[in-house]
């Protein structure tokens, strides 16, 4: 990459962060200013602000996270890892916030000895993520099916919903950092969690995509090498 492309990216993404550091801050000046009005609610307040703290805490966390990764201080193919344990611990640590989201996930697994090329934290990172995305965009009444199959040489991880779904000519664009379509513009999250799989998957040699429709659902799959 050329220093001038390198700029140019260096400055779209400072001013994207400033943006979406932005919107909680403005939040939470909202919320300490209505603290100080005869008969606020304070212990709710104290709620809201608490959920404001933890968004940014959220965001802070994905892009340093990202930022590791970009600079190689994280290595991301190191090995194998046993693919079914770690999603199987993934998908039950969300299953609690799941329900209560009105989104019941499933998982399909077709061989529990399947390896993914991605050190175990990695693997845990994409499949947290992808389960995150379903949770929080996937709408009440849907179901997220996690799975895990070989196709041909290659392992795919994947997560498929029947739930709102997205416009069709978003789906290639759900990789980008910050991009959300118009039902996650809603929807509080760092925007940041595809493109961290995507990173991922594809520093160990795989691809990601994405299809969906609205009211269709979405399926974002991972392929790596088997």
């Amino acid at each position: 990459m050329a220093r001038s492309e390198y700029e140019q990216l260096r400055t779209a993404f400072t001013a994207a962060v400033s943006h979406e550091l932005r919107t909680p801050l403005a939040r939470l000046l909202a919320l300490l200013e209505s603290a100080e009005l005869p008969g606020a609610d304070l212990h709710a307040m104290l709620q809201q602000a608490r959920a404001e703290v933890e968004e940014m805490t959220e965001l802070v966390d994905d892009i340093l996270f990202l930022s590791a990764l970009e600079n190689e201080r994280e290595v991301v193919s190191l090995g194998e890892t046993r693919a079914g344990p770690v999603l199987r611990v993934a998908l039950e640590e969300r299953r609690e916030r799941a329900e209560r989201a009105g989104i019941r996930l499933e998982l399909r697994i077709d061989d529990e000895e399947i390896l993914v090329p991605l050190r175990p934290r990695m693997l845990r990172t994409v499949v947290e993520n992808l389960l995150e995305n379903a949770i929080r965009y996937a709408g009440e009444g849907a179901t997220c099916v996690l799975s895990l199959t070989r196709e041909g040489g290659n392992v795919v991880l994947a997560t498929s919903d029947d739930g709102a779904g997205i416009p069709a000519e978003d789906a290639p664009r759900l990789f980008e950092r910050f991009f959300r379509s118009d039902r996650a513009r809603t929807t509080r999250g760092s925007g940041l969690g595809l493109a961290i799989v995507k990173h991922v998957v594809e520093s160990a040699g795989g691809h990601v995509e994405a299809r969906g429709a609205p009211g269709r659902g979405l399926d974002v799959r991972c392929s790596l090498p088997g």
